[in-house]
C-alpha cells in the first residue's frame, strides 16, 4: 500500500490544521486551546465517543470499525505540547505566542493523528476499535505517565499501543525504527558543593568551591569512560555551573552545578547514579569542601516491544519503501516509553528532510511528511484489525 490517496487529496487541509496549531503553542499540562481544537476536529469527522481532561488535559476518542469479533483494540497517540523557545523561523504562519514555539514537531504529530482519524472515522474498513489518544506534556511535564494513571490503557481496554516522530537529517516520508531500546531514559541532578568563601588573593584562607567543582565536573565524565561497559551507551552532562558570587576577587562559598543522566538500560541506569554520588562526594571531599546530591530520576528508557516493531516497520515499508530497521539508538528522551511499559507497541520516526534540528529556534516540522504519518497510523489500525 503506498500513501492512500484519501491523504493526497486532504494533505493541504491536514497543513492547514498544522500550521494553525504551530501559530498557537502552548506549554505543558496548559494545552487547553490544543485540545478543544482536537475535540472539535473530531466532532466534524463525526466522532462522539470523546473524554478530555484524562491526564489532566489530554484527549482520549474511540472510533469503531465495521465490526468488532476481534474484541481488540489499537491505541495510536501523538503528543501536544510546545517548548518555551522565542521562534526565529521568519514563517508567515510562526508562532504568535512570544517565547514559546512547536519546535519539535508536536504540532505535526497531532496534525498527522487527526489525519488519519478523519480518515478512519470515514472508511472504519477494520474489526475492532482505534483509541486516539492526544497527549499533553510530553516535554517533561510527563504527561504519558499521568494519562496512564489516570487509566488510560484499562479504561479503554487497548492491547497495543503505537506513535510516531519526525526525525530531521532523515529523508523526508521515509521511516526509521529498531527493536528494544529506541530512547533513553532522561535522569537530572543537582548538585551543590560547599566550600568556604573568601579573597581571590588569599585562596590559602578559604576552601576553594570552584576549584572542588571544576574537579568533579572533569571527574563525572570517567563514569563513561571507565565505569561502564563501553559497548554501552551513557552519557552524563552538566549543563550548568554557578557560583554565588559574579565578583573577579571573591572565591564562593557554594557552587552549583546541574545537568543531565542518558542511559539505554536499567542496569547502567543505576551503576551511573551510584558512580555519580560516589565521585562527587569524594572528590568534592579531596578539595575539603561537602556535596549535597539529589538525583531526579526522569522518563524510563523508551524500549519498542520486537514483534510490535516489526508489525511497524512492516506498516510503514508498505507506504515507504527502504525503512531502516535498525536505526540507532537515540539518547533523547520520550514519555511514550510509560505506555510502552503498560502495554506492547512501538513508536517509529519519520523523516523531517534537511534543516534545524528539534528544539532548535528555527525548526519546523515538514509539511511534506503529512501523508506518509497519515497512511502509517492508518495501516496501523487496518493491519492489526484486519476487516472481518
Amino acid at each position: 500500500m503506498p500513501i492512500k490517496n484519501r491523504f493526497a487529496e486532504t494533505h493541504a487541509e491536514i497543513t492547514g490544521w498544522r500550521r494553525h496549531l504551530h501559530q498557537y503553542p502552548e506549554l505543558l499540562f496548559d494545552v487547553h486551546e490544543t485540545a478543544k481544537f482536537v475535540e472539535q476536529k473530531l466532532r466534524e469527522f463525526g466522532i462522539t465517543d470523546i473524554t478530555t481532561g484524562i491526564g489532566r488535559t489530554g484527549v482520549v476518542a474511540v472510533i469503531e470499525g465495521k465490526t468488532n469479533t476481534s474484541g481488540r483494540t489499537i491505541g495510536l497517540r501523538a503528543d501536544m505540547d510546545a517548548l518555551p523557545i522565542h521562534e526565529a523561523t521568519g514563517l508567515e504562519y510562526a508562532s504568535k505566542i512570544p517565547g514559546k514555539m512547536h519546535a519539535c514537531g508536536h504540532d505535526g504529530h497531532t496534525a498527522m493523528l487527526l489525519g488519519a482519524a478523519q480518515y478512519l472515522a470515514e472508511t472504519r474498513n477494520f474489526d475492532g476499535r482505534c483509541v486516539l489518544i492526544f497527549q499533553p506534556a510530553e516535554e517533561g511535564g510527563g504527561g504519558g505517565n499521568e494519562m496512564v494513571k489516570d487509566g488510560l490503557m484499562d479504561r479503554w481496554d487497548i492491547h497495543e499501543v503505537y506513535s510516531i516522530h519526525n526525525m530531521p537529517d532523515h529523508p523526508v516520508g521515509e521511516f526509521a525504527i529498531r527493536p528494544g531500546a529506541l530512547l533513553a531514559a532522561t535522569d537530572q541532578f543537582d548538585i551543590v558543593i560547599e566550600g568556604q568563601g573568601g579573597h581571590a588573593a588569599a585562596p590559602h584562607e578559604a576552601i576553594d568551591a570552584n576549584l572542588a567543582a571544576a574537579h568533579v565536573l572533569v571527574a563525572l565524565q570517567s563514569i563513561a569512560s571507565r565505569n561502564v561497559d563501553p559497548i554501552k551507551q551513557v552519557v552524563v552532562s552538566v549543563s550548568t555551573l554557578r557560583s554565588d558570587t559574579d565578583s573577579y576577587n571573591v572565591l564562593p562559598q557554594q557552587v552549583i552545578l546541574r545537568g543531565t543522566v542518558r542511559t539505554l538500560a536499567d542496569d547502567i541506569r543505576a551503576l551511573t547514579e551510584e558512580r555519580l554520588r560516589a565521585v562527587v562526594t569524594h572528590t568534592a571531599a579531596a578539595y575539603q569542601c561537602t556535596a549535597e546530591i539529589t538525583y531526579h530520576g526522569g522518563y524510563p528508557v523508551t524500549v519498542n516491544h520486537e514483534e510490535n516493531t516489526v508489525f511497524a516497520a512492516d506498516a510503514a515499508e508498505s507506504i515507504t519503501p527502504g525503512v531502516w530497521r535498525d536505526t540507532p539508538p537515540i539518547m533523547a528522551g520520550e514519555d511514550f516509553s510509560y505506555m510502552l511499559n503498560a502495554r506492547p507497541g512501538a513508536y517509529i520516526m519519520i523523516g523531517n528532510g534537511d534543516g534545524p534540528t528539534v528544539h532548535h529556534p528555527k525548526y519546523d516540522f515538514n509539511d511534506d511528511a503529512i501523508p506518509a504519518g497519515c497512511s502509517w497510523f492508518a495501516e496501523m489500525v487496518e493491519t492489526r484489525l484486519p476487516a472481518a
